[in-house]
Order: C-alpha cells, then structure tokens, then sequence
C-alpha cells in the first residue's frame, strides 16, 4: 500500500499532517535508481508496474507493497501471463490463492513493533472472523503463517508491505512502517492497514489495479498483469468502488471498513 503523498500549493505537508492541508494534488514518486533494466524486464513479465520499484535487500518492492524475491523474478520468462479484466475499477485476484480450505492462518506481531499493534492484530482478525469465509485468522505467538514485522524503507512511501500466496500457502510475511502509520494513528485504523496487507497474503490484487491514479492521484498507471493474474472477481462492479478496502493508497488515519462488494469479492474466493 502507497502512503498517499500530497502537496499544498504554498508548502509541502508533512506525512503526519496530510488532513491539514488544502488544495491538495497527488504526487507521484518514481523510485528506480540502480534497478537493472533486466530485473524490470522481469518485474513487468511477472505482472506488475515497474514504476516506483525500490529494492529491499535482495528483493525488490513494486506497486509499493508487494515484495518479489529473487526465486519470484526467475520464473519470469518460464510463467504464463494471465488476464481477464472487463472495466477500469473491479475487485481482482491473483491466481496464486490459499488451499487446503477450511484453514485456520495463524498471524503474529513482533515485538520491536508498538504493543498497540497486538490490540489491532485482534481487532482485524474479528473483522475477518465474522464474514465466516472458510479461511479464518487467529493471533499467535510462534509457527506463525503470517508475521508481522518491522519493514525497513524510506520514510514517506509506504505504510505496510506483503507477500502473495505461493504454492497454496498465504504471503508469509507483511511488513510495516511505525513511522508512517504514525504514532497517534487509531486502533481501526492499524487494523485496517494490516487487512489490506493480509488481503494481500491470501490473493487480493489492488481493486484500482487497472488506474491507480483513482486512489493515488497524478497519472493513470496500470499496475499491469502476468503470472500472478489480475482476475476480475464475477458479481463486483466494474465501476470504481470508493471505499473498497484493496484501493492502492490512502492517507494517514483512514479506516476503510470491508463494502458490500468486498465481501462479494471475499465471499466468492474463499
């Protein structure tokens, strides 16, 4: 998920005083120093955008949450490209889904993260929980399938990052970023942030993948498809969606409760 970024006409807001601000428009950043034109090559084979890729270690961030590694970028050229899409703003998923249904995820916190995290790890898996689809979260302590840690990255791009499923198993890791998300941010909305990013870890492509310039602002950008598939979910709109919980960005402090057609789309796939 983007840390949606926005200038005033007279100064540039801070990242914790975005609601302050007035006559805002979008920025768009275009982080691609020293990225290989190989490694972008192989980034937009496998289905994504290759603007604002950062690296992160030995692997690679696009669409400023989602984290390919190493193995990721080699079944480039050996995969498969996929697409069914119909309009500009629909719920999509990936083709990489959980198996093994009914599934209980176990999700953990670490501890170099605010203990109030605890308290939203709670929050957004009774979210979850009470849609009664057949993947279900609970928080542990060890042999988690999701953890959630401290991400490194420059400060002003992103709130949190995350894995898609692989070989029938979710993401196993999303990372956030304290100093983002932000000191005074409300347990719902922690929550929701780490909901969009466990949306993530079980399939769910950004539902403005087609445009993010609806949720980001600045310049239509497809986020692109590929061998992770960008697959239109039957019985979502094919109009933007305002509040869908999966938009790609959003400012600080914003809680995105699940729309009628995010549990549509949940209840569909799982």
């Amino acid at each position: 998920m983007q840390l949606k970024t926005l200038l005033s006409s007279l100064a540039v807001c801070s990242i914790l005083g975005l609601a302050s601000c007035s006559k805002q428009e979008a920025e768009k950043l275009d982080v691609k120093t020293d990225i290989s034109q190989e490694v972008l090559s192989q980034i937009k084979q496998l289905g994504f955008s290759t603007q604002e890729v950062r690296r992160e270690g030995n692997d690679y961030v696009v669409e400023n949450d989602i984290r390919l590694t190493a193995q990721d970028l080699a079944n480039a050229s050996t995969s498969e490209r996929q697409l069914l899409r119909v309009g500009t703003s629909e719920h999509y998923r990936t083709t990489n889904l959980v198996t093994g249904l009914p599934r209980v995820i176990g999700i953990s916190v670490a501890s170099d993260l605010p203990t109030s995290y605890v308290g939203a790890l709670d929050e957004m898996i009774l979210n979850y929980n009470n849609l009664k689809l057949r993947v279900t979260f609970k928080r542990v302590t060890s042999g988690a399938n999701i953890r959630i840690i401290k991400g490194p990255g420059p400060e002003g791009s992103y709130y949190g990052e995350a894995q898609f499923p692989s070989n029938g198993n979710p993401g196993g890791t999303i990372w956030l970023n304290p100093t983002n998300i932000g000191a005074n941010s409300s347990k719902a909305a922690i929550a929701f942030t780490m909901a969009h990013e466990v949306g993530h870890c079980i399939g769910f492509r950004h539902t403005d993948g087609a445009d993010r310039a609806y949720s980001c602002g600045g310049l239509t950008t497809n986020e692109g498809f590929g061998t992770v598939g960008a697959v239109h979910i039957p019985g979502t709109p094919t109009t933007p969606d305002a509040n869908s919980w999966m938009l790609a960005c959003w400012n600080t402090n914003v809680v995105r409760p699940f729309t009628a057609n995010d549990k549509i789309a949940l209840e569909y796939v799982y």
